[in-house]
């Protein structure tokens, strides 16, 4: 603020009040002398203008909540007369800043103080910055002033040159708040006023800016939805003729769906929860976006077969007939749904369909090597029960909202794949083929195997409750298949929920039945020819089986008949051979080349893996079924390195282990079976399992490492004729391990004819097909030394044998 002046003498003046108002120098007011504070400080200014030259003198002051402001405004009474109202007035003039000091005394009833003019004076010539903020102050105002319409107020604010007057002349401004208007009076310094007065109506006028923005745009949208509105209006009233034209009868969407849900045969919950989305419909204005999503979900739920059931064909010996022609083998799957028909045929003789709200649906979990039919088995249990069947594939799908589809408030929602399936068989009761479920992956977007828990539970998806239908489903009437190649793979809270049936693969009598029955006659017809152009011998599909393909189920023999028969139409089309045409397997190396797999028993003796001492054959289980697997050992020079097991072939934890435990085993008891067991301590023990690209773990292979490092130290080949499978302790005995089955029908592939299990697996041989077990001589055993009776030939004339040496 200024200093002070010295020119200025002390006044002593009568004070006018001012409630919640500003008057700053320069303005004239008009003021209502019925207030008693306003009418007693005009008469004492008068009475002391009597003994005074010129005209009353009052001091001006701001009063807020009773309290006056520190600085006020010199003003003069103008005139005294009546307002336009005809109430008593005076019109009085701010002149100049005052510092309000002590109190004193004066005639009349008012309140004096005493009081100190400021310097507001500003040295001429005005400064550069100055005289910039001037024009700027003045083309903010002009701006102000035409937008209200203002004009001829512009010419008298361009007209002020004293930058006091200009900085108090902004005390017009109707948009100042008090308390903007109290700094403006207690600012005394004059180019800082009209810093300040500048920038609040800087800011006001960028408010401004942006409140008219607003309200254009708002007066566009409002005119657009009128516009829209009356166009529709017309839209419809031309609709209106043309019905009236055509003779069409009038009615609203909304009236349509509320006649199709009450139409509709559905459930009570489902059409209560209908009925209100019509409800809504019928409130949505035509360009909402929520009236498509409300159509499209009604669409859904009418579209759905809520009540519509097939009949099951309870006729039991007809639909295991049907199962017996269509597939091959596969008893337990066979009898599993055997069994489901008759218990729905006697709870449907007794009136037990429906119990607690639930129905005697079904969970099968189908699991087993690829090509051995499971998935092609999920038609023909719906064609036995005479359901209708639908494929959900999961493979690959990572997406919760797959199984439990989206919620209805995102753009593009859809029903789960659940809800699709059952309408598209169009019934409550078909058989859903769940393809692929150990595929199922999870990521940030969901777990989409935990989704499925509901839905293959028996106890609770009798209310299953999708994101987009948001009502209840009732999926227990639903026979669900799952198929899946490794158990592992699928989770165990899942797993807990389906009924395991295993598929371990097919017998070579079972795949010369498929091939002669279901194969050759599919790809006859793919390959162009007839039944009775081309014939393939029994002896050839048992070759094509045996020694062109070895897998558990029968996809590579299929390729195998397809390119036989392809080889055959060929040469026919180029007159190089006459049909009709009989193959027998004589004529398969000619045809389609050299076998792939020829059993062990069937090579050179001199050839044979086991032909030398250290080699033994294993039974494994893969993903692709069972499998023999050959383990070869050998001991180091010791010249060339130390003591020392190394173990190759890309094995597991566990299956490490197991060749520790073989070669403990042999150290400590090693000179009990006449073993030189000095080898093993001095000299450098090497495993390898071949097929080194390939991972293998478990604790099976523990009988057949032990075997091979008997057969390296004793110098005695293992039998070729021998494949072993068992766990083995420290102390030599022989623990029981998994997939006896799968074992036991690799080894019957691959031509062997002794096998060797642990004693505590004996129970399992009674799922192994009693053709395979009449050409396999198993022999149960408890003890290592009883697998190396077996297993080891018999030394030769008391001589050693060569001992393979680890380069």
């Amino acid at each position: 603020m200024a200093a002070e002046s010295t020119a200025f003498t002390p006044l002593a003046l009568p004070v006018l009040p001012l409630d919640d108002e500003v008057v700053l120098p320069g303005m004239v007011v008009p003021l209502d002398l019925s207030d008693a504070d306003v009418r007693a400080a005009v008469e004492a200014a008068q009475a002391a203008a009597r003994s005074e030259p010129g005209k009353p003198r009052v001091l001006l002051v701001p009063r807020i909540d009773g309290t006056y402001a520190g600085t006020g405004v010199l003003g003069t009474v103008e005139q005294v007369g009546r307002l336009a109202d005809g109430d008593p007035g005076a019109l009085i003039r701010g002149r100049g800043r005052v510092r309000i000091g002590a109190g004193t005394t004066g005639p009349g009833a008012a309140l004096w103080v005493e009081g100190t003019r400021i310097d507001e004076s500003v040295p001429e010539p005005l400064p550069g910055h100055v005289s910039e903020l001037v024009k700027e102050y003045k083309a903010l105002a002009a701006a102000w002033l035409k937008k209200r319409g203002a004009w001829q107020v512009v010419d008298r604010v361009q007209a002020i040159d004293d930058v006091s007057a200009l900085a108090d002349n902004s005390g017009y401004s109707p948009f100042l708040t008090l308390d903007q208007k109290i700094e403006l009076l207690e600012t005394a310094e004059p180019v800082a006023r009209l810093k300040l007065a500048t920038r609040q109506l800087r800011d006001h006028l960028a408010e401004q800016d942006v409140a008219e923005t607003i309200a254009k745009d708002v007066q566009e949208g409002v005119d657009k939805q009128q516009r829209e509105f009356l166009l529709r209006r017309q839209l419809e009233a031309v609709r209106k003729e043309l019905r009236e034209l055509n003779g069409e009868q009038e009615g609203e969407e909304s009236d349509d769906y509320r006649a199709r849900v009450e139409a509709a045969d559905l459930p009570e919950k489902v059409r209560e929860a209908a009925l209100k989305e019509v409800d809504k419909l019928e409130r949505a204005s035509d360009q909402s976006p929520e009236g498509s999503w409300i159509r499209t979900w009604l669409d859904t739920v009418l579209e759905l077969p809520w009540n519509e059931r097939t009949e099951d064909a309870y006729d039991i010996r007809g639909a295991k007939t049907v199962l017996d022609a269509e597939h091959a083998g596969l008893e337990d799957v066979k009898e599993r749904i055997t069994e489901y028909l008759a218990v729905r045929k006697r709870r449907s003789d007794r009136g037990l369909g429906v119990v607690g709200g639930r129905r005697g649906g079904a969970v099968l979990a189908l699991v087993g090597p690829p090509g051995v039919g499971k998935t092609s088995l999920g038609e023909s249990v719906a064609h036995a029960m005479g359901r209708k069947f639908v494929r959900v594939a999961l493979g690959g799908v990572r997406d919760e909202a797959e199984i439990r589809g989206h919620r209805r408030t995102y753009v593009g929602a859809l029903p789960g794949r659940i809800v699709r399936a059952v309408k598209e068989a169009g019934s409550m009761n078909p058989v859903v083929l769940l393809d692929e479920i150990d595929k199922v992956g999870s990521d940030f977007r969901g777990d989409p195997a935990a989704a499925l828990l509901e839905v293959l539970d028996p106890a609770q998806n009798h209310t299953f409750r999708d994101h987009y239908l948001e009502v209840e489903l009732d999926l227990s009437d639903v026979v669900f298949l799952a198929t899946a190649n490794v158990l592992e793979a699928i989770p165990e809270a899942l797993l807990d929920r389906m009924e395991l049936v295993r598929l371990d693969g097919y017998t070579e009598d079972e795949k010369v039945v498929i091939a002669r029955d279901h194969l050759v006659p599919r790809q006859l017809e793919r390959a162009g020819l007839a039944e009775h152009e081309v014939t393939l011998d029994e002896s050839a599909l048992r070759k094509l089986a045996g020694e062109y393909t070895r897998e558990a189920g029968v996809r590579n023999l299929e390729r195998s008949v397809a390119r036989l028969l392809r080889k055959v139409a060929a040469e026919h089309e180029l007159g190089e051979r006459e049909l009709p045409f009989t193959v027998t397997d004589g004529d398969l190396r000619a045809l389609i080349g050299r076998p792939h797999h020829v059993p062990e028993s069937a090579q050179d003796p001199a050839e044979r893996r086991t032909a030398v001492p250290g080699v033994a054959t294993g039974l494994a289980v893969t993903g692709a079924g069972g499998d023999v697997l050959f383990v070869e050992a050998s001991l180091a020079d010791p010249e060339t390195g130390g003591a020392g097991l190394t173990l190759t072939g890309q094995l597991g934890d566990v299956m490490k282990e197991s060749a520790q435990i073989a070669l403990s085993f042999l150290r400590s008891r090693g000179a009990e079976l006449e073993l030189p067991v000095a080898d093993l301590k001095d000299r450098g023990v090497h495993i390898h399992f071949p097929a080194g690209a390939v991972p293998k773990d478990g604790p099976s292979a523990g009988i057949t490492m032990t075997a091979a490092l008997a057969s390296l130290l004793s110098g005695r080949l293992v039998r070729t004729d021998v494949a072993m499978t068992g766990e083995v302790s420290l102390t030599g005995r022989v623990l029981p391990i998994g997939g006896v089955k799968q074992k036991l029908l690799a080894a019957h592939r691959a031509g062997v004819t002794t096998v060797i299990i642990p004693k505590r697996n004996e129970p399992d041989l009674d799922d192994v097909p009693a053709e395979v077990l009449d050409k396999l001589d198993v022999h149960a055993v408890t003890d290592v030394r009883q697998v190396l009776e077996l297993a080891l030939s018999p030394a030769t004339n008391g001589a050693a044998p060569e001992v393979p040496v680890a380069a």
